[in-house]
């Protein structure tokens, strides 16, 4: 129980689920498995085809763009969401720069979790709405 209420936790933070319900967020955290990710290890690969997104639960991890560190993430970060509308190529290389615990959620089980709960994709639709139009305002002003 105490392992969900952690991942709870974080993906209330994500902003791709923060207009989720704690039910809704309940139904996606079942949907993961939690695994341990060793310093080293490469979450994603820049250019490859996405297939699972992960939130970091303990640990930090690095983001290199075409071979340049953009950013470190840690505890409460999500990386490869978009993965988890789509099986586009990943926009970063992600490795773990310490040991992380993280929650990974497959494409094909965040679908099932939409599938049974249609009411969530709308709530995925704002805020992804939202996000482009960030994006849109730091780009064009």
């Amino acid at each position: 129980m105490a392992n969900l209420k952690n991942s709870l936790k974080h993906l209330r933070y994500s902003p791709l689920f923060s207009s989720c319900s704690s039910k809704d967020l309940e139904r996606i955290a079942k949907a993961g498995d939690q695994v341990t990710l060793a310093k080293g290890k490469t979450m994603t690969k820049q250019g490859e085809p996405g297939r699972e997104a992960f939130i970091i639960l303990s640990g930090k991890a690095i983001v290199k763009r075409s071979g340049k560190k953009v950013a470190t993430l840690g505890t409460g970060s999500v990386v490869g969401e978009l993965s988890l509308l789509d099986n586009g190529p990943r926009t970063a290389t992600v490795v773990c720069d310490t040991e992380c615990q993280v929650l990974v959620i497959s494409r094909g089980n965040f679908l099932r979790v939409i599938d049974k709960v249609p009411a969530l994709a709308h709530k995925l639709f704002g805020a992804l709405a939202m996000r482009i139009r960030d994006l849109d305002r730091a780009y064009f002003g």
